[in-house]
């Protein structure tokens, strides 16, 4: 058996990929890069609190950077501008010699990430006046090909939306861009016109959760790997039982509506814990008004999830006495995985109404963290808002688990 395969982790976020390598006990985090702060010290927190990396370590391991400087990220001799404006809590070894610094003698074995999805998915270009064709985070994906030419893993994973399929800046299919940037490299990854066969869900690795995702593998020419032996071995770890929000989060304390909102600590409260005075971390439930708290219980009590999108839609205007075309409400199905846990859920909760038709309430930041597949134990940094985010962008930790058991066992069976 061999000794852990190293990993580097871009786009880190707050770290659902590196959890899920970390956790199959077969990988070993070399770097983690991640330009938003909240994210930094979440994951710096996760590492030192879970993963006994000391103090010292986490401040040098979890870089805090923006990607989009790779030359500067992985050689170091930054300027004043980036040790200004990313330079500030990182370690001086970095910011004298970079990723070169930090990895040393060692071999990067893979290279996992993936880029904001934003200017991919198909909601996100539906609200754009130009689709997201002038977004630069079409073009992130360079980055990513540039730090794989600089360490030269065995094989990286590549994660992002299935609208990644269609996006086409400057009239060229995006995944013809990056198919050929990783071939300038020296790596091979699945051609454009098969890679639809490389969509995932999160639901096939015991997420409680209906999540589709673009899983791009690389593999390196030069060291006669088999991409198909890795997609094979990814396939292996597939479980048959599905997850649903009720295995994720039934067990949680409930809260309940009151009869009318107070203010505590100068926070406007709508609903009550009423089998305990504390709650677990991050099981808070955000302020309602109470229209909406009538209206998420009408919803639920109505079972409007299986209407028509016209009565559902009827019922948001004549409720609100509007002219809407779109639904504006869905409440979770208990046995059933939740649909896909979006960042959207940091303004508002209205597509993810608690199931239970008394508590009236959208779901709680630990509620969304669960149904992600988020460790119990697992501390976001941040308000709840910015921990909505972090946690609506990440990977399934668990769905990572399986995709680093995928990658080791044919690790070590080509090794």
């Amino acid at each position: 058996m061999t000794d852990k395969y190293t990993f580097i982790d871009l786009f880190a976020g707050c770290g659902g990929l590196s959890e899920g390598f970390l956790a199959s006990g077969k990988f070993k985090g070399l770097a983690h890069v991640e330009w938003e702060l909240p994210m930094v010290k979440t994951l710096r927190n996760r590492l030192e609190s879970k993963w006994n990396h000391s103090e010292d370590e986490v401040l040098k391991r979890v870089v805090h950077f923006d990607i989009q400087e790779s030359n500067s990220l992985v050689n170091g001799n930054w300027n004043d501008e980036l040790i200004k404006d990313y330079g500030s809590t990182n370690h001086n070894l970095l910011i004298e010699k970079g990723l070169r610094g930090l990895v040393k003698d060692d071999k990067v074995d893979v290279l996992i990430g993936g880029p904001p999805c934003q200017a991919y998915s198909i909601a996100g270009r539906a609200q754009d006046k130009n689709s997201m064709k002038d977004d630069y985070r079409n073009y992130l994906f360079e980055s990513f090909v540039k730090v794989v030419d600089e360490f030269k893993p065995k094989l990286f994973i590549f994660e992002n939306v299935p609208g990644m399929l269609s996006a086409q800046p400057g009239g060229i299919k995006v995944t013809e861009r990056v198919y050929k940037a990783f071939a300038d490299i020296g790596y091979e990854i699945t051609d454009s016109h098969r890679l639809k066969n490389n969509v995932y869900s999160a639901a096939d690795f015991h997420v409680p959760q209906k999540r589709r995702r673009l899983i791009i593998v690389g593999v390196k020419k030069s060291e006669d790997l088999s991409l198909k032996g890795v997609y094979e071995k990814i396939d292996n770890q597939k479980k048959s039982e599905k997850f649903t929000v009720r295995n994720a989060i039934e067990n949680l304390d409930k809260f309940h509506p009151l009869e009318a909102s107070i203010k505590k600590d100068g926070k406007n409260i709508s609903h009550q814990n009423k089998s305990s005075s504390t709650s677990k971390l991050h099981h808070i439930p955000r302020f309602h008004n109470d229209r909406d708290v009538k209206i998420f219980k009408k919803w639920v009590v109505n079972d409007m999830n299986s209407k028509s999108s016209v009565e559902k839609i009827d019922f948001y205007n004549k409720l609100m006495n509007k002219k809407s075309n779109h639904a504006k409400y869905r409440n979770l199905d208990w046995d059933k995985p939740s649909p896909t846990i979006v960042a959207h859920l940091y303004k508002d909760g209205l597509m993810f109404i608690h199931p239970d038709s008394e508590q009236a309430r959208s779901i709680t930041v630990k509620e969304a963290a669960l149904l992600q597949s988020f460790p119990d134990d697992f501390k976001f940094i941040g308000g709840s808002g910015v921990c909505y985010k972090m946690i609506g962008n990440a990977v399934p930790p668990k769905m990572a688990e399986c995709l680093a058991n995928g990658v080791y066992d044919y690790l070590e069976e080509n090794s």
